[in-house]
C-alpha cells in the first residue's frame, strides 16, 4: 500500500495548547497567554523534540497573530536581521492584530553579532511585534535577550515523566489508528520508552517503519538499547579500525545518549585515575555537540582522546 509521504509530526502538531503534551503547570502558563490574548516576548528552552515549536506556533495560531519562523541555525547571519526580521517586524499585519517571530534554535544564533542586534529590534518593533525564541541550551543566549524575555523551560520532571508518556502513547496509537497501520502496542510503548522526550523522534521513527504497513517486534531490533561492548573492547585494544566501525554503525543513536552510557559505566571500564579525565572529555564533547557540523567526526574525536589518554581495566 502506498502512503503519503506527509511527515507526520506536521501533520498532527497541535494547533491548541490545550492539545500539547506538557506538564500541567507549563500548560497553565501558556494558556494564560491564550487567555489574555496576549503573546509577550519568550525564551522556551527544552530539549529536542519536546514541543517547543509546537508551542510556539499553537500560541499564535489561537491568539490569531500572523507569524514568520526563521531557523537560527540556516539563517544566523547579520544579513537575516537586516532583511527577513526587520521587514516583517515593520509592516502591518494583515488581520490587524500583532505580528509574531520564531526563531528556532535560537541558540545558533551569533552571540557576538545578531543575537546583541535582536536586542535592539526587541524594542524598536515593541508596539506591534513579539518574539518567540526556543533553544536547546539557553545558556548560549545572551543575558540581555533574556531580560527582554519571559523564560520558560520545558523540563520534564520525574514525577510527570510516566503521565505525559501514557498521553503521548494514547496520541500515538490514535495516529496509527488515523494511518489505517497495524500496530502491536507494546512496540510502541517501548519506542516511547527509548525516545521520550524526543516526541518529535519517535513518531519518525514510527512513521518510516510503518512504510512496510505494521508497526511489530522487528521495529525493536532497530531501535534497541546501545550496545556498548565492541565499543570498549576497540578502546581498550586502541583498535581505531575497530572504533569507527561502531561509530559508524551507530550514526542513528543519539550521541548525547552515547555521552550518558559512557559516563554511567565508567567505574567499571576505567582504571580510577582516568575517571577524572573521562568527565571532563564528555563535558567539553557534549558541549561541542550543539553546534558542530559532523557529529561522526566529534563522536571518533572523543573517542580518539580516550583511546590516548584513559587507562581501561
Amino acid at each position: 500500500m502506498m502512503r503519503e509521504h506527509t511527515l507526520w509530526v506536521e501533520k498532527y502538531r497541535p494547533e491548541k495548547i490545550s492539545d500539547c503534551i506538557l506538564p500541567e503547570s507549563i500548560k497553565s502558563s501558556f494558556q494564560e497567554f491564550v487567555s489574555q490574548n496576549k503573546i509577550p516576548n519568550l525564551l522556551i528552552a527544552g530539549s529536542a523534540g519536546v514541543g517547543k515549536t509546537t508551542i510556539a506556533k499553537a500560541l499564535c495560531k489561537e491568539t490569531n497573530c500572523d507569524y514568520i519562523v526563521i531557523n537560527g541555525s540556516d539563517e544566523n547571519g547579520i544579513d537575516v536581521l537586516r532583511g527577513k526580521i526587520k521587514n516583517y517586524a515593520s509592516s502591518v499585519s494583515l488581520s490587524g492584530g500583532r505580528k509574531v517571530i520564531i526563531i528556532d534554535e535560537a541558540d545558533y544564533l551569533n552571540a557576538n553579532s545578531l543575537q546583541p542586534a535582536l536586542r535592539n529590534a526587541i524594542e524598536e518593533f515593541s508596539r506591534n511585534c513579539s518574539f518567540i525564541f526556543t533553544c536547546n541550551y539557553k545558556n548560549r543566549i545572551i543575558e540581555p535577550l533574556h531580560s527582554r524575555c519571559s523564560v520558560v523551560d520545558v523540563k520534564i520532571t520525574k514525577e510527570d515523566k510516566q503521565k505525559l508518556m501514557t498521553q503521548f502513547f494514547k496520541r500515538v496509537c490514535w495516529i496509527l489508528d488515523q494511518e489505517k497501520v497495524e500496530y502491536n502496542k507494546e512496540v510502541v510503548a517501548q519506542v516511547i520508552a527509548k525516545y521520550y522526550p524526543d516526541n518529535r523522534r519517535v513518531l519518525n521513527e514510527l512513521q518510516r517503519y510503518s512504510m512496510s504497513g505494521v508497526i511489530d517486534a522487528g521495529l525493536l531490533s532497530q531501535v534497541s538499547d546501545i550496545n556498548l561492548s565492541p565499543l570498549v573492547k576497540g578502546l581498550k585494544e586502541k583498535s581505531f579500525a575497530d572504533v569507527r566501525k561502531w561509530v559508524v554503525d551507530n550514526l542513528d543513536n543519539d550521541s548525547q545518549t552515547i555521552y550518558r552510557k559512557m559516563y554511567d559505566m565508567m567505574y567499571d571500564i576505567l582504571k580510577p585515575n582516568s575517571i577524572p579525565q573521562l568527565v571532563l572529555l564528555i563535558g567539553r564533547y557534549q558541549y561541542q555537540t550543539a553546534f558542530v557540523v559532523d557529529h561522526e567526526i566529534n563522536l571518533m574525536a572523543f573517542f580518539t582522546e580516550c583511546m590516548v589518554d584513559l587507562e581501561f581495566k
